[in-house]
């Protein structure tokens, strides 16, 4: 089963404050989709992003 998270959920995730993950939406850092009004974000694609940032701190991207 494909796991959402909400905004709190990631960033806690994340171990992050909310705000930051709202920047990173509306920065388009990072996507998610709006459902019923409500962030959500698919914990696989996250999983995905942070390596591909991982990746990039290694290369100094």
């Amino acid at each position: 089963m494909q796991r959402l998270l909400d905004v709190k959920e990631l960033a806690s995730y994340l171990k992050l404050r909310k705000q930051t993950i709202y920047n990173w939406l509306y920065q388009r850092k990072i996507s998610g989709i709006k459902i019923g009004g409500v962030w959500r974000f698919n914990r696989k694609e996250i999983d995905k992003w942070l390596k591909a940032q991982s990746r990039e701190m290694k290369h100094g991207s």
